[in-house]
């Protein structure tokens, strides 16, 4: 039997700029190995993306959901050592 696990929605939409990014740190640090979160954003959070990958190079995967125009949607995930 499988268990209906629902990933949570981290949006941003609404959180003042200064606050997004540790704000998003923060919910991958509370991920287990293998679970994931889906990120609500108003643009490509593509310096975010460069962020993971300066510092969790290899801990992490992301995937786009939705790419625009007014809402981006990316599932990221913790990736099993």
């Amino acid at each position: 039997m499988c268990a209906d696990v629902t990933e949570k929605t981290v949006d941003v939409r609404s959180v003042a700029p200064a606050q997004r990014h540790p704000l998003i740190f923060g919910a991958f640090e509370g991920l287990a190995p293998g679970q994931s979160f889906i990120l609500v954003n108003d643009h490509d959070p593509k310096p975010l993306y460069y962020q993971f990958q300066a510092e969790r190079t290899g801990e992490f995967a992301w995937d786009y959901l939705e790419q625009g125009p007014e809402t981006w949607r990316v599932r990221i995930a913790k990736k099993v050592r």
